[in-house]
């Protein structure tokens, strides 16, 4: 057995509840450290002319309860919400950028300037800004920073906010490991291909394998199993990468 140095570390897992972030909570539950879910307290309502891509209902109570962790809840769309987060867990060793804002439709000839906000707001700005804080209340060791992107981040059409968030987020991993590396703080980042989180039909799954060299869509826990390896002792040489974790699709 690899002991990957998790055991009592405390991860604050954003967006923890559900599809990949439910994964990658109970993946460092399963390595002993001490999750904290972070969740949308209520849902928010659609903007008008907008469908959100995922929907699923919350779980965060019952999730923690299974994995012996806590919750915390914040709109991360919210300037102050970092701020707010940190001061209702404490410290935190881990940090896993996963909440994302996701809507359709996202095409060029239906962008608007509210459309942008939205994803940059969740998908850039908010994890900046959660690890601006993680830094400023560093313990010892240093903690470690996993963001999660998406290979729609190397071009995907039909996903203008969302892919370009994305690679915001992939610049935003390499210029934080740049700036953070002197105080021992890694940050990474892994970009999944397309998962079976439940929103994929039968059809689209079919479809979905062909394109992928590996054969088959991803589970969430191919996500989360990557993830935990980058908060692990076992990569305490690596900063400032994106691990594309999709079976080869868009190489």
């Amino acid at each position: 057995m690899i002991d990957t140095g998790l055991n009592g570390r405390v991860v604050l897992v954003t967006g923890g509840a559900g599809g990949i972030g439910a994964a990658i909570s109970r993946a460092f539950a399963a390595e002993g450290a001490r999750v904290v879910v972070h969740h949308l307290a209520t849902r928010l309502a659609a903007p008008e002319g907008v469908s959100w891509a995922h929907t699923r209902p919350n779980g965060a109570e019952e999730l923690a309860a299974e994995l012996g962790g806590t919750t915390v809840s914040a709109d991360l769309a919210e300037p102050d919400a970092p701020a707010r987060l940190f001061d209702a867990v404490g410290q935190v060793d881990v940090l896993v950028n996963n909440a994302a804002h996701c809507e359709t439709p996202d095409s060029i000839d239906t962008l608007t300037a509210a459309s942008l906000d939205r994803h940059y707001r969740v998908n850039t700005v908010a994890p900046a800004l959660l690890t601006a804080e993680l830094a400023r209340r560093a313990g010892d060791p240093p903690p470690c920073v996993v963001n999660i992107s998406t290979d729609a981040a190397r071009a995907f059409p039909g996903q203008i906010g969302y892919g370009t968030s994305k690679a915001a987020l992939e610049a935003l991993t390499r210029a934080t490991a740049l700036d953070l590396g002197p105080a021992g703080i890694r940050v990474n980042a892994v970009a999944p291909g397309p998962v079976q989180t439940g929103w994929m039909t039968d059809d689209l799954v079919e479809q979905v394998r062909q394109v992928v060299p590996l054969g088959r869509v991803g589970d969430p826990a191919d996500i989360a199993d990557a993830v935990v390896f980058l908060a692990s002792r076992q990569s305490r040489w690596i900063t400032g990468q994106v691990l594309q974790v999709a079976g080869g699709h868009a190489l």
